[in-house]
């Protein structure tokens, strides 16, 4: 039986392939100049050859991960970016393959370098953004507004550097140049925080129009009135607010300070035109948001429903196997047994199992284990014929966690259907697989056609629990052969 899995697509499988190569590319065309196909591709294939260890390494990156230890792995790491780049870079540089310049190799060598730190760091950075709630609360708004304050102290900053110096700082104009100056912006720490405002104020005018277009007429309008009245919409709110931002901006004196870069005039039509610039060029990222939002909206009932299916499903499944259990506790009165107390002990165990334990998202595998041995144990006392009974477990992680009352399901349906009802001896042969990665489990017992024709409650629940549970990531089959019913089951815990 074939593992399932959901393996990404080939490009984002191996997206950091496609990265270097469209990396070594660009450093060909920008090192080389090619003129003909020839020469693009002579470049690609001499870089490439010099940068073979990084290419190797990335082709199997997601898959030494995934099998690998990690110290293994990051040796893996460092002997590829360590030890064999730098050497294949040495090799290419002494033997110039297609005739190319030492520094297109040792270029190529420093930015595969660069691009695997950085996809690192990028890595590390997302991990850690995922598990910090303060991260997880900073809308795109808030980004936005944080980007924008960011800008304008940087601007700041080289605007007041700029000041009294003859290259930037005329009469009547003050260019804002690539200066920064510690020591002005101390000292004219006023002008600095001013000229902060003012830039922020700027820039918040245009993001009024971001956030009425996000909030009201894409949020509202476009989605209750259709895109006509959305435009409509869209031409009166800027003929409401560009003369008024326009008159706001001319009041500032950073304005006067840059040589006047706004129109004396606050209702000409290239302030309107500005706006509109705003609005329809943030309009994919307002529509992009919205579907998110909306997406998220989705997952989440999506979640819900899913949550309330499998709490109607264990709700099912308890009864089942109370049905089950009390049957055994009536065949144990009506014969008599010393055993009776015992089993009854036992019983009750079985049954705190099912209350709490079934009622939680995941045990662990030995728990899960130890409940069908109690069973196993329990239901061999009331049978009339021998069973001949194999349970073999190879558990790489005896708290490897796994939905509860899954495996019990094959359990009660063997019995159930072919060995309680046998006049014959029986067979059980069971096989659990369980790592990290993946649970294997398999029920071989001997089937009794005349038992009944179909299996009951529970394999049905099962295949319920497993879509909900396990979607696209479970193989669950079933056969009856020769008076023997085989059931396995594959569970992708990865």
């Amino acid at each position: 039986m074939n593992a399932v899995n959901e393996r990404p697509g080939f490009v984002v499988g191996r997206l950091e392939v496609w990265l270097l190569s469209g990396l070594l590319i660009w450093i060909g065309i920008l090192g080389e100049r090619p003129v003909t196909w020839e020469e693009y591709f002579i470049n690609f294939c001499v870089l490439a050859l010099a940068q073979l260890p990084a290419f190797i390494f990335y082709w199997y990156k997601n898959h030494w991960q995934q099998v690998l230890p990690r110290r293994q792995y990051l040796l893996y790491w460092l002997l590829c970016f360590g030890i064999c780049v730098p050497v294949a870079t040495v090799l290419c540089v002494v033997f110039k393959p297609g005739a190319r310049p030492e520094s297109l190799f040792v270029t190529s060598a420093l930015y595969c370098i660069s691009l695997e730190l950085l996809l690192s760091a990028l890595g590390f950075l997302q991990r850690r953004a995922s598990h910090s709630e303060w991260f997880k609360k900073i809308s795109l708004n808030k980004a936005v507004l944080v980007s924008l304050l960011l800008i304008a102290i940087t601007l700041s900053a080289m605007a007041v550097s700029s000041l009294d110096n003859p290259l930037y700082h005329k009469k009547d104009q003050l260019l804002i140049g690539f200066e920064f100056d510690l020591h002005k912006i101390i000292t004219r720490a006023g002008v600095f925080f001013s000229f902060i405002a003012q830039f922020m104020f700027m820039y918040l005018c245009g993001y009024l129009l971001y956030y009425i277009n996000s909030k009201l007429l894409v949020g509202k309008v476009l989605k209750e009135k259709g895109i006509v009245i959305y435009l409509m919409s869209v031409f009166a709110a800027i003929a409401i607010l560009y003369p008024v931002m326009g008159q706001l901006l001319l009041f500032l004196p950073v304005n006067n300070l840059l040589g006047g870069i706004f129109s004396d005039n606050p209702f000409i039509l290239e302030n309107a035109f500005g706006g509109l610039l705003i609005v329809f060029s943030t309009l994919p990222v307002v529509l992009a948001m919205q579907w998110a939002k909306q997406n998220n909206r989705i997952v989440s009932l999506e979640k819900e429903k899913n949550r309330t299916e499998l709490d109607l499903l264990k709700q099912q499944l308890n009864p089942h196997f109370f049905f089950n259990t009390l049957n055994n506790l009536y065949a144990l009165s009506l014969q008599q047994s010393k055993q009776t107390p015992e089993s009854i002990l036992q019983l009750s165990e079985l049954m705190r199992y099912v209350i709490y334990k079934g009622n939680e998202v995941t045990v662990p595998v030995q728990e899960e284990i130890r409940y069908i041995e109690d069973y196993l144990q329990l239901q061999q006392i009331r049978l009339r014929m021998p069973l001949d009974l194999r349970f073999n477990r190879d558990i790489g992680n005896e708290m490897q966690p796994v939905p509860p009352m899954l495996l019990i399901v094959f359990i009660e349906n063997a019995f159930k259907h072919g060995i309680e009802p046998a006049d014959s001896p029986a067979f059980l042969h069971l096989h659990l697989t369980c790592n990290d990665k993946e649970l294997y489990f398999s029920c071989e017992n001997s089937f009794e056609p005349g038992a009944g024709g179909n299996t009951g409650i529970g394999l049905d629940n099962l295949r319920k629990r497993l879509a909900l549970l396990f979607p696209g990531r479970h193989v669950l089959k079933t056969a009856v052969k020769n008076h023997t019913f085989k059931a396995e089951m594959q569970l992708d815990l990865s």
